[in-house]
């Protein structure tokens, strides 16, 4: 497994916990924020491997999107919104096979 998929499923997931709404949102207060700068720098982390070994562009989207989303998501509902959006498409593109990739 390359090391942009394990990427995108500890971040998937990660986005996936935060965008429950009660625990995910005190999980992020209760830690001043610092969790949206650790996915911050998974989301980049995580982009930086996409761009060296992906061969489909859509791969990066979800990291692109989880920057984004990190920035933004101290405002509560567009928050939620914004991790659920960003969970769904970095497991989406951590399930999908490259060109050229066996089974």
């Amino acid at each position: 497994m390359k090391t942009y998929k394990i990427f995108q499923w500890i971040t998937g997931i990660s986005e996936a916990f935060l965008a429950i709404p009660i625990i995910g949102g005190g999980f992020v207060i209760g830690n001043g924020w610092a969790p949206l700068f650790v996915m911050l720098a998974l989301h980049i982390v995580t982009l930086v491997f996409a761009n060296k070994e992906a061969t489909i562009s859509f791969q990066r989207a979800g990291s692109i999107l989880g920057i984004i989303t990190s920035l933004v998501a101290w405002i509560p509902i567009l928050g939620w919104f914004m991790h659920s959006i960003t969970a769904i498409v970095l497991l989406i593109n951590a399930v999908r096979r490259d060109k050229g990739e066996s089974v």
